[in-house]
């Protein structure tokens, strides 16, 4: 009894009612409560970022397959390990202590409490090294954004594109044409559009979008073709007409290459007209293979088989050129031996100014005219005389004479444009 009366002072003097040995135990447990606390907060920021973030390296990977992108994949994968460890770390400081102990001591209190504010700082060291990889992250996070912002539209243009072509293909068809080659192709992007259908969730995004600007421009094509094709056909059409009108006036005016063979064989000497002597046969058979190309196109163009169409008619406008040329020039050899055989000297002299306008060209600001141009300008003077002089005689080869001055003419020219070109370059 004198035991407790000399306890009771101590354990009631100033009226309190905490209990005197049991506080600092109590301020132990409330620091280690809020220790477990800021490292709870600090575990769920670096949980909830490092999701964030998993998200964010997922949009670079299914997008960006470029260097940097897998490097940043590796390397959040190394950063997810370092998260693992001071991860287990936390929750094994969290499950080594129980703060709600009854009989849980100061220092056992203590000793939580340093454990667990180790885990919260090596949580938050962890949550400031992801942060600054995130920060690095943005330009392949941005250029992946950017790529799958134009997914949806480029998938939603390609589907257009393809309903467009439909369309178009539809049309052409009612009007009677057939359109099968169009038809076909528009068939084989079937496929495609069930891939753009299955998403790029089973096909990869930089695949889809490649895919749906394949379709795209395809489809545009299919579908250019299919209302170009009307038109098409009405120029093929037309052509068939034109070409086939052409080819009976070439006939006609074969007929007149006799008699103009006849006359320069009567007035000229035989180097003037001999390579012209089988025109009129080759006329009539460039004119001949034209007609049964003619009819080849008429019956593609019955057919609708439009590229065939098309490819005979070339063929026919080649064979028709060539024979045109042929029978035009026969005439025109007449004429022109006929202007020269007149007045040479018209020939002669146009042939001398040129050469003459070349020497003043080339002595321009010169003592003496440079070799490369002043040789060929001097061989050209010695070329034209003797060509002047070979039409002495009672049958002079007219053509020959106009053969040469044409050659003569094109050498001073190319003469002229050098030493044009060594003025402008400041040669």
């Amino acid at each position: 009894m004198p035991l407790l009366a000399a306890a009771a002072p101590l354990a009631f003097s100033g009226g309190g009612t905490r209990r005197w040995f049991g506080g600092g135990r109590d301020d132990q447990r409330a620091q280690a409560q809020a220790a477990k606390d800021a490292a709870a907060a600090a575990f769920y920021e670096l949980d909830s970022a490092q999701r964030d973030l998993r998200i964010s390296i997922e949009t670079i990977v299914a997008v960006d397959s470029s260097p940097p992108a897998r490097r940043a994949a590796a390397d959040f994968q190394a950063l997810g390990q370092r998260i693992d460890e001071v991860s287990h770390r936390y929750i094994n400081a969290v499950d080594a202590h129980d703060l709600d102990r009854d009989d849980l001591d100061s220092a056992t209190a203590s000793r939580a409490r340093a454990d667990l504010d180790r885990a919260r700082d090596d949580l938050r060291r962890t949550k400031a090294e992801l942060d600054r990889f995130a920060s690095g992250l943005t330009p392949l996070l941005d250029k992946a954004e950017t790529q799958l912002a134009r997914l949806a539209p480029a998938v939603e243009r390609a589907r257009q594109a393809l309903l467009a072509a439909t369309g178009a293909l539809d049309s052409v068809r009612a009007s009677g044409l057939g359109a099968d080659d169009l038809a076909a192709r528009l068939a084989a992007l079937s496929p495609e559009l069930t891939k753009l259908n299955q998403g790029a969730g089973q096909h990869g995004v930089q695949d889809t979008l490649r895919r749906a600007d394949d379709v795209l421009r395809k489809a545009e094509a299919i579908r250019s073709e299919a209302e170009q094709l009307p038109a098409r056909a009405a120029e093929i059409d037309r052509r068939l007409v034109t070409l086939r009108t052409r080819a009976e006036a070439i006939t006609t005016r074969t007929e007149s290459v006799g008699p103009i063979l006849s006359e320069l064989r009567r007035r000229y000497s035989a180097a003037c007209w001999q390579d012209l002597q089988p025109v009129p046969e080759e006329a009539a058979r460039a004119v001949a293979q034209a007609e049964e190309k003619l009819r080849e196109a008429q019956e593609a163009r019955r057919e609708q088989r439009w590229p065939d169409a098309t490819a005979r008619l070339s063929t026919v406008r080649a064979l028709l050129n060539g024979a045109d040329e042929a029978v035009s020039a026969a005439g025109d050899r007449l004429r022109r031996l006929d202007e020269v055989s007149a007045d040479p000297s018209k020939e002669t002299e146009r042939t001398r100014f040129a050469i003459r306008d070349a020497q003043r060209l080339a002595m321009a600001g010169r003592d003496t005219p440079d070799p490369r141009h002043a040789r060929p300008l001097d061989d050209a003077v010695v070329r034209l005389d003797r060509a002047v002089a070979g039409l002495e005689g009672r049958h002079p080869d007219w053509w020959h004479f106009l053969l040469e001055t044409e050659a003569v003419r094109r050498t001073v020219a190319r003469v002229v444009s050098a030493i044009r070109e060594e003025l402008g370059a400041g040669r």
